[in-house]
C-alpha cells in the first residue's frame, strides 16, 4: 500500500497530508467506494463540499474504511446561499451530520461571492465553529489577496488554506506570493488543468525522461512549490499513480521550464469574481 509521505503544517499549529482525493463530480452513489478505495490505497485526506451532493456518500465511505478518525484529514465547504449570520452555523450542522462525524479537520468557504457582501459574516461564524472544536482548521476557497486582506482587518484572523483553480496553465504568482507572506497555504482544485495539459510538449518532454505520467509531473510540481493538492479520479489505477509522488523529483531546469506555461487566460474554472 502506498503511502502519502509528506505533510504540510498549518499557522494554527494543525497538519494535513499534502496530497488528498478531490470528490467534485463524483456521485452520491459513487463516493463510497471511491472513497474506501482511495483510503485503502494511503490517501488519507478527503475533500469535498455541500454543494457537491456527496457528503453523505464520502462519509459511509469513511466510515467502511475501517481506519481511525483521527488519522483522517476531512474537508468541506459552505455554500454561497448561507453566508449571512444565522445561516452559516445550521448549513454546517447539516453538512456534519450527512458526513456523519463528530468534527471537520478543515471547513472552507467555497466562494466568496462578492457581490453579496457578506463573506465576512460566514468568516466570523467559522472562527466560532473552530473555537468550539467542530472544525480544527478554517479556511477558505478563490479570495483574491483583497479578500483575504478584508478578513485579517475585520477579523484578526487569516484562513489557514486558499483553494484555488492554480496548475501550470494558471500559475496565480501574485495571490501565491500573498500567501507566502501571509503563512497561508495555496491548495490547488483543478491542479492538472481537467487533463488539457496532457498533449503539452514540454511536460511530456520531462515525463519521457522521468518515465512517469503527465499527471506526475503536474503533481510533483505542485508538491516541490509547497502545495496541497486535491486530484480526482474514480479510476484506482490513477488513484494510485496520482499518489505516487513521492520517490522522484523534478530538477530546477524542469520547474523553470513548467514556470514558462503560465497564461494570463489559463483559467479553466469559474472566475471568483463573478461566480454567485
Amino acid at each position: 500500500m502506498t503511502q502519502v509521505q509528506q505533510t504540510l503544517t498549518f499557522h494554527d499549529g494543525c497538519q494535513a497530508p499534502a496530497v488528498g482525493l478531490g470528490t467534485w463530480q463524483i456521485p452520491q452513489d459513487a463516493a463510497e467506494d471511491v472513497v474506501g478505495q482511495a483510503i485503502g490505497l494511503g490517501y488519507r485526506s478527503i475533500d469535498t463540499a455541500s454543494a457537491y451532493g456527496n457528503e453523505a456518500g464520502v462519509g459511509r465511505g469513511i466510515r467502511k474504511s475501517g481506519v481511525a478518525r483521527e488519522e483522517l484529514f476531512v474537508a468541506t465547504k459552505l455554500w454561497n446561499d448561507v453566508h449571512a449570520h444565522g445561516l452559516a452555523r445550521p448549513a454546517f450542522e447539516s453538512s456534519l451530520e450527512r458526513l456523519g462525524l463528530d468534527y471537520v479537520d478543515l471547513y472552507l468557504i467555497h466562494w466568496p461571492v462578492p457581490q453579496q457582501g457578506q463573506f465576512v459574516q460566514a468568516w466570523e461564524t467559522l472562527i466560532q465553529l473552530r473555537d468550539e472544536g467542530l472544525a480544527k482548521s478554517i479556511g477558505v476557497c478563490n479570495f483574491n489577496a483583497e479578500q483575504l486582506q478584508e478578513l485579517l482587518d475585520e477579523t484578526g484572523v487569516l484562513p489557514v488554506v486558499n483553494q484555488v483553480e492554480l496548475h501550470p496553465r494558471f500559475q496565480q504568482a501574485e495571490l501565491r506570493q500573498y500567501h507566502a507572506e501571509n503563512d497561508i497555504i495555496t491548495e490547488a482544485w483543478s491542479p492538472i488543468a481537467r487533463g488539457s495539459l496532457h498533449d503539452d510538449p514540454i511536460l511530456k518532454s520531462i515525463a519521457a525522461r522521468l518515465e512517469r505520467s503527465v499527471a506526475q509531473v503536474i503533481l510533483r510540481w505542485h508538491l516541490q512549490l509547497g502545495h496541497m493538492l486535491i486530484p480526482k479520479s474514480v479510476n484506482i489505477e490513477r488513484l494510485r499513480e496520482n499518489l505516487a509522488l513521492f520517490d522522484f523529483q523534478l530538477s530546477a531546469h524542469d520547474m523553470q521550464s513548467i514556470a514558462k506555461l503560465d497564461s494570463p487566460d489559463g483559467r479553466t474554472g469559474p472566475d471568483p469574481a463573478s461566480f454567485s
